[in-house]
């Protein structure tokens, strides 16, 4: 901490015992909520943690909390010994690849002119592309169109329909006005440069943040997601992880009471054990993810909200 002695010299300061001093009672109700924050985040992951490896007759008593009791590996056996499920896993990754991939080439495409004042009608494209980000079309219509288009019971069916995102593509142009100088752009030009050098060369360099953080928007919302793959494929080949376990955790469900008195609830695992571990299983990809993205993360999403 800087001050002025008598002699007008500045001199600094460590400023600890002053920091000590000057803490007061909204400091510590600002630490109580985001101490209350966090534990709100971790303590149900951890709960879940616990019920994934804990006996049946513990999870089913409610006697679990944070702590797993009467530790079993049944259900992450029941999951991992399913080779559909390895053969799910693989194929959800690689769709959340590809959707991932051609969300961002279609977000950029989209943004990066509507970013731009010298784009003529920018306002009748902007609303245009906004339409479908508070209206939608249903179901039942969405379905007579994808089978229109004959994608239907392919895995296109599972990327092409959502990669475009209205709210993703407003963050993004919005970090493409805020962030990059038209200066830049302006220099480029001069040395005869095109739209999509810039693009490439300048824009997409100075956009790691933004770039990252709607990655993961992309990827968690494709790997989270299971509805359209109930309702618009049918080969078990097209089977996302999400669903295989949806039908996992509610075939065990139908079939819990004939489970337990066959097994005495021993070595077959209940719902709810196995709905943990399912969470978990399908969890940790993320969980390994994110800490590369963190960085990233804050600084896109602060600076892409930014109203342009």
């Amino acid at each position: 901490m800087a001050k002025k002695n008598k002699n007008n010299e500045v001199t600094v300061s460590s400023g600890g015992e002053h920091a000590v001093n000057k803490f007061r009672f909204s400091d510590f109700v600002m630490m109580a909520v985001i101490v209350i924050l966090c534990a709100s985040c971790v303590l149900p992951f951890i709960h879940v943690a616990a019920k994934s490896i804990s006996g049946n007759t513990a999870v089913m008593a409610k006697a679990v909390y944070f702590l797993p009791k009467d530790i079993t590996f049944d259900a992450f056996k029941r999951v991992f010994g399913d080779d559909s499920m390895t053969y799910s896993m693989v194929f959800s990754a690689g769709i959340t690849l590809i959707f991932t991939l051609l969300g961002m080439i279609v977000c950029t495409c989209a943004a990066y002119p509507l970013s731009k004042k010298r784009l003529k009608g920018k306002q009748v494209i902007t609303f245009l592309l906004m339409v479908p980000m508070y209206f939608g079309a249903g179901i039942i219509p969405s379905y007579l169109l994808y089978q229109d288009l004959h994608i239907l019971d392919t895995w296109w069916v599972l990327v092409l329909p959502l990669i475009y995102s209205p709210y993703n593509m407003l963050i993004m142009k919005n970090f493409f006005q805020n962030t990059i100088p038209d200066s830049l752009e302006e220099s480029a030009f001069l040395d005869g440069a095109s739209n999509f050098q810039i693009l490439w060369k300048i824009v997409l360099p100075l956009s790691k943040p933004i770039l990252a953080t709607l990655s993961l928007f992309y990827a968690v919302g494709r790997w989270n997601a299971y509805s359209d793959n109930m309702y618009y494929t049918r080969d078990n080949k097209l089977k996302m992880i999400q669903y295989k376990l949806y039908q996992l955790v509610a075939s065990a469900n139908e079939a819990q009471t004939a489970s337990l008195a066959d097994t005495g609830g021993a070595s077959q695992s209940v719902p709810e054990v196995l709905q943990a571990a399912s969470i978990m299983f399908v969890t940790v990809p993320i969980i390994i993810i994110y800490p590369f993205l963190q960085k990233y993360f804050v600084k896109g999403t602060m600076i892409g909200a930014v109203k342009g």
